[in-house]
Order: C-alpha cells, then sequence, then structure tokens
C-alpha cells in the first residue's frame, strides 16, 4: 500500500516538475526572442519618490499666483493673489521674511515654506 502511496505522490511532484519545466522554456523562449522582463523589487526597497522628497521653489517676485500656490504649502489661490497684490503695490520682497507682512500670510506659513521660497 505504500508503494502506492509513494507512485502517486512521485507522480504528483513529476506533474508539478513538468510544469515547472514547460513554464521556464516559456520564460527563455520569450527572453530569446528579444523580450526585457524586469524582476520584481524586494518589498523593502521603496520607489525614488518616496525617499527623496522634491522641493518646488518659486521666486515671488516673479511667480503668478498660480504659480505660488502650487508651490507653496498652506497657501491657495485667494493667499497666492494677496501675494501678487502686495508685489505690485509695495516692490518687489527684499527678503523672504517681508513676505509674512501680507495679509493672510504669517511667519508660521513663511517658515514652513522657506526652502520653496526665492527672491
Amino acid at each position: 500500500m505504500s508503494n502506492k502511496k509513494s507512485l502517486v505522490t512521485n507522480a504528483s511532484l513529476l506533474g508539478r516538475f513538468l510544469k515547472a519545466g514547460s513554464a521556464m522554456l516559456a520564460v527563455c523562449a520569450f527572453l530569446a526572442a528579444g523580450q526585457a522582463v524586469a524582476a520584481p523589487k524586494a518589498e523593502t526597497e521603496q520607489p525614488a519618490a518616496e525617499t527623496q522628497q522634491v522641493v518646488n521653489t518659486v521666486n515671488i517676485n516673479k511667480a503668478d499666483a498660480e504659480a505660488i500656490a502650487t508651490a507653496l504649502v498652506g497657501v491657495g489661490k485667494a493667499k497666492a493673489e494677496a501675494i501678487v497684490a502686495y508685489r505690485t503695490q509695495h516692490g518687489e520682497f527684499t527678503s523672504i521674511e517681508q513676505l509674512a507682512e501680507v495679509k493672510g500670510i504669517g511667519e508660521a506659513t513663511v517658515a514652513k515654506n522657506k526652502s520653496r521660497l526665492t527672491l
């Protein structure tokens, strides 16, 4: 009885081996045809976008309201328009800290966006 079970097990293993072998042959044929296959990344790898933060900068003396609103954190369309209006009325900013003088923009917003701001 154990010989029958052993034969069934061996036959099952042989069937699995043949299926795996034919899959490998298919992959080899695919590669031989000039196709590229990307190996899956390990689960511990993170895409570059997640590991490196890209910071957009904006020149507050040159940018329009849309560019300012897009680049700065906590600054929407209305605040960006206020920045442009302030610049138009008072002239170019002479320091990044001067941005806090714009109504609706406080020192905290300036500090939060310091790395994004240029003159």
